[in-house]
C-alpha cells in the first residue's frame, strides 16, 4: 500500500506527462490503483488537512485516473473529459498534494460537465459546479501534465501555507 512518502513531488518530471488512456483490459488493475490513491489521500488528510481529489500520476501510475472522495463517497473517474465548460469563470487559492504547503492563485471554470467511465466501464456524465468543478478541472490537469503553478495569474499569485503544527502544540503550557 502506497503512503504519502510515494507521493511525486514538484519537479518530478512525470507531473509535466500527458497519461495514457486507462483501456479496459487494465480494469482488473483499477481496484489496485484505487486502494493506492485513497491511503495517499488518507495519509494527506491526516498530515495537512486537506484533499479531495487525487490523480492517478501523483502517484506514479501514468493513467488517466482520477479518485475523489467528497463527503464520505468514493467516485473513480476513468479517461475523464471535460466536455462543457461554462463561460464564467471565478479565481480561488488553489492546493495541491505533490506541493501541499503551496497555494497558487488561479481562475477556473464555474461549472464543468465530465465524460468519463466507471469502475465497471460504464459510460457516465457528470455536471459539477463550484468548488467540485475546480476540483474536476484540477485533477483532469494532472492527466495533461499541466499544474496550477502553470496556470498562476500572475508572478505574485503564489502563497506559503506553513505545515499545520500537530494536536500535542496546542496544548498550553503552564
Amino acid at each position: 500500500m502506497k503512503t504519502i512518502a510515494d507521493i511525486v513531488l514538484l519537479g518530478d518530471p512525470r507531473l509535466y506527462e500527458q497519461c495514457a488512456p486507462v483501456v479496459e483490459e487494465e480494469l482488473p488493475l483499477v481496484a489496485g490503483w484505487v486502494a493506492d490513491l485513497h491511503a495517499v489521500m488518507e495519509d494527506i488528510r491526516a498530515t495537512y488537512h486537506f484533499g479531495r481529489g487525487i490523480a492517478a500520476p501523483q502517484i506514479g501510475v501514468m493513467k488517466r485516473l482520477v479518485y475523489l472522495h467528497l463527503d464520505g463517497q468514493p467516485r473513480v473517474l476513468l479517461n475523464p473529459e471535460l466536455v462543457e465548460l461554462s463561460p464564467t469563470m471565478f479565481e480561488l487559492w488553489d492546493d495541491c498534494m505533490s506541493f501541499p504547503n503551496l497555494l497558487v492563485r488561479v481562475q477556473r471554470h464555474q461549472q464543468v460537465t465530465v465524460r468519463y467511465r466507471d469502475e465497471q466501464w460504464q459510460p457516465q456524465t457528470w455536471t459539477v459546479q463550484d468548488g467540485i468543478s475546480e476540483l474536476l478541472q484540477h485533477e483532469c490537469d494532472h492527466l495533461d501534465g499541466i499544474l496550477c503553478t502553470m496556470r498562476a495569474l500572475d508572478p505574485l499569485s503564489f502563497r506559503w501555507r506553513p505545515t499545520p503544527a500537530p494536536a500535542e502544540s496546542n496544548l498550553r503550557m503552564g
